[in-house]
């Protein structure tokens, strides 16, 4: 994605998840998209893109020998294509280009792409959590435990506990959500000067 560019590295890693289940019909069809996708491509990456697809041709072609040969053409397709367009004259990238920088959030599956409104919207977010749960830790802190009736001490000393633990957890979260306020208000910064 950082070489190829985020739509074409996603058509790949779906053409390889698409192969990995032996997905015809989705691989297909991610396939036919390559053109379209490469030639919108800058020179850069499409030298890029042809070196991997060059590699990724190469590692077919030392499977070996398969069923009616088909590992074997699929990897001349491949080494051909990638050449070809990895011979593409690389251009120096624009002042604009270079500087801007695409950074990615990455937890397991989930890639998102980081950009000033979506910190600022998250910003905005964690200051409403946390808001949020200093009235409820304020509202719980302000029941008094005189107020507790129960039938026996066993239930009181529960309902003590669990006043105890919804303060430490509500009261966490708000502090939590000051830190991640500020920290997103700080990238949101960040990525707006990084784009000046």
């Amino acid at each position: 994605m950082e070489q190829c560019g985020q739509e074409l590295g996603m058509t790949l890693l779906n053409i390889s998840r698409a192969w990995e289940s032996a997905d015809t019909s989705t691989s297909t069809a991610l396939v036919n998209n390559l053109p379209v996708l490469v030639n919108s491509l800058t020179n850069n990456k499409k030298s890029a893109f042809g070196k991997r697809l060059t590699s990724a041709g190469r590692r077919f072609q030392s499977m070996g020998q398969y069923g009616q040969g088909e590992l074997q053409r699929i990897s001349k397709a491949m080494i051909s294509t990638g050449k070809l367009l990895s011979s593409t004259p690389e251009s120096e990238e624009t002042n604009e280009e270079s500087k801007v920088e695409t950074r990615m959030f990455k937890f397991g599956e989930l890639q998102v792409e980081l950009t000033r409104e979506k910190a600022y919207i998250g910003a905005a977010i964690a200051f409403v959590y946390g808001i949020v749960s200093w009235e409820i830790s304020q509202g719980i802190q302000n029941i008094p435990e005189s107020s507790f009736q129960y039938a026996n001490d066993n239930a009181l000393a529960i309902a003590k506990s669990l006043r105890g633990a919804l303060l430490v957890a509500f009261y966490g979260s708000t502090v939590l959500s000051g830190f991640a306020t500020i920290g997103l208000a700080l990238l949101a910064r960040e990525l707006k000067s990084g784009k000046k």
